[in-house]
Protein backbone atom coordinates (compact mmCIF):
# COMPACT_ATOMS: atom_id res chain seq x y z
CA UNK A 1 0.00 0.00 0.00
CA UNK A 2 1.91 3.00 -1.07
CA UNK A 3 -0.35 5.21 0.07
CA UNK A 4 0.86 4.35 3.68
CA UNK A 5 4.63 5.14 2.61
CA UNK A 6 3.30 8.85 1.89
CA UNK A 7 2.32 9.52 5.64
CA UNK A 8 4.96 11.34 7.82
CA UNK A 9 4.38 8.62 10.92
CA UNK A 10 5.84 10.16 14.08
CA UNK A 11 8.89 8.28 16.02
CA UNK A 12 6.54 5.63 17.24
CA UNK A 13 4.61 4.88 13.78
CA UNK A 14 1.83 6.87 14.78
CA UNK A 15 -0.23 9.79 13.10
CA UNK A 16 -2.88 11.86 14.66
CA UNK A 17 -5.81 11.09 13.45
CA UNK A 18 -8.90 13.28 14.02
CA UNK A 19 -12.75 12.21 13.26
CA UNK A 20 -14.87 14.68 12.28
CA UNK A 21 -18.50 14.43 11.38
CA UNK A 22 -19.24 13.69 7.78
CA UNK A 23 -22.29 16.30 7.53
CA UNK A 24 -22.00 18.70 10.14
CA UNK A 25 -18.08 19.10 10.48
CA UNK A 26 -18.16 19.11 14.09
CA UNK A 27 -15.08 17.06 15.53
CA UNK A 28 -15.94 14.51 17.70
CA UNK A 29 -12.98 12.81 19.24
CA UNK A 30 -8.85 12.60 18.49
CA UNK A 31 -6.85 9.94 18.90
CA UNK A 32 -3.62 8.02 16.98
CA UNK A 33 -2.87 5.50 14.12
CA UNK A 34 -0.33 2.97 13.07
CA UNK A 35 0.10 1.75 9.53
CA UNK A 36 -1.99 -1.11 10.31
CA UNK A 37 -5.29 0.86 12.05
CA UNK A 38 -4.99 3.31 9.11
CA UNK A 39 -4.72 0.00 6.52
CA UNK A 40 -7.42 -1.38 8.88
CA UNK A 41 -9.84 1.55 8.39
CA UNK A 42 -9.52 2.26 4.77
CA UNK A 43 -10.31 -1.40 3.96
CA UNK A 44 -13.30 -2.04 6.55
CA UNK A 45 -14.93 1.18 6.03
CA UNK A 46 -14.77 1.42 9.97
CA UNK A 47 -12.17 3.68 12.04
CA UNK A 48 -9.92 1.57 13.74
CA UNK A 49 -7.14 3.44 16.19
CA UNK A 50 -3.93 2.49 18.05
CA UNK A 51 -4.48 2.81 21.46
CA UNK A 52 -1.49 3.78 23.10
CA UNK A 53 -2.48 3.04 26.62
CA UNK A 54 -4.02 -1.00 25.64
CA UNK A 55 -1.05 -0.84 23.15
CA UNK A 56 -3.60 -2.62 20.68
CA UNK A 57 -5.28 -2.10 17.50
CA UNK A 58 -8.42 -0.49 18.25
CA UNK A 59 -11.84 -1.13 16.20
CA UNK A 60 -13.65 1.94 17.23
CA UNK A 61 -16.69 0.79 18.92
CA UNK A 62 -15.93 -2.92 19.95
CA UNK A 63 -16.76 -2.94 23.30
CA UNK A 64 -19.77 0.30 23.10
CA UNK A 65 -21.31 -0.43 19.86
CA UNK A 66 -20.76 2.87 18.98
CA UNK A 67 -18.94 2.64 15.95
CA UNK A 68 -17.90 5.16 13.47
CA UNK A 69 -18.38 4.47 9.29
CA UNK A 70 -16.04 5.46 7.38
CA UNK A 71 -17.02 8.00 4.69
CA UNK A 72 -13.21 9.85 3.81
CA UNK A 73 -9.93 9.75 4.74
CA UNK A 74 -8.31 12.81 4.31
CA UNK A 75 -4.48 13.67 4.85
CA UNK A 76 -3.00 17.50 5.63
CA UNK A 77 -0.65 19.41 3.52
CA UNK A 78 2.09 18.56 5.59
CA UNK A 79 1.29 14.92 4.95
CA UNK A 80 1.59 14.47 9.23
CA UNK A 81 -1.92 14.53 10.54
CA UNK A 82 -4.91 12.42 9.04
CA UNK A 83 -9.28 13.17 9.45
CA UNK A 84 -11.61 10.54 8.88
CA UNK A 85 -14.74 11.70 7.92
CA UNK A 86 -17.27 9.36 9.96
CA UNK A 87 -20.61 8.77 10.49
CA UNK A 88 -21.16 8.14 14.36
CA UNK A 89 -23.11 5.46 14.69
CA UNK A 90 -25.26 6.00 17.84
CA UNK A 91 -24.46 9.79 18.06
CA UNK A 92 -21.83 8.78 20.95
CA UNK A 93 -18.30 9.26 20.19
CA UNK A 94 -16.78 9.94 23.80
CA UNK A 95 -16.33 7.46 26.18
CA UNK A 96 -18.00 9.45 29.00
CA UNK A 97 -21.51 9.24 26.77
CA UNK A 98 -21.63 12.44 25.19
CA UNK A 99 -21.73 13.31 21.41
CA UNK A 100 -18.16 14.97 21.30
CA UNK A 101 -15.35 14.69 23.77
CA UNK A 102 -14.20 18.41 23.13
CA UNK A 103 -17.30 18.70 25.49
CA UNK A 104 -15.48 21.59 27.41
CA UNK A 105 -15.39 25.13 26.56
CA UNK A 106 -13.09 27.87 28.45
CA UNK A 107 -14.86 30.66 30.07
CA UNK A 108 -13.52 32.77 32.54
CA UNK A 109 -10.54 31.35 33.35
CA UNK A 110 -12.77 27.84 34.01
CA UNK A 111 -13.30 24.63 31.77
CA UNK A 112 -17.24 24.02 31.77
CA UNK A 113 -19.05 21.34 30.35
CA UNK A 114 -21.18 22.32 27.63
CA UNK A 115 -22.78 19.39 25.92
CA UNK A 116 -25.18 16.70 28.05
CA UNK A 117 -24.29 13.01 28.53
CA UNK A 118 -26.55 11.31 26.28
CA UNK A 119 -25.88 7.75 27.66
CA UNK A 120 -24.30 7.20 31.20
CA UNK A 121 -21.05 5.40 30.41
CA UNK A 122 -22.19 2.86 33.04
CA UNK A 123 -24.61 1.46 30.79
CA UNK A 124 -22.25 1.55 27.83
CA UNK A 125 -19.25 -0.13 29.54
CA UNK A 126 -18.63 -2.61 31.72
CA UNK A 127 -15.90 -0.75 33.08
CA UNK A 128 -15.68 2.67 32.56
Amino acid sequence: MKWLDEIRWDDNGLVPVIAQDWQTGRVLMFAWANREALAATADKGTAHYWSRSRNKLWNKGEESGHTQKVHEIRMDCDEDVVIYQVEQIGGIACHTGRQSCFYRRLENDRWISVDPVLKDPCEIYTNP
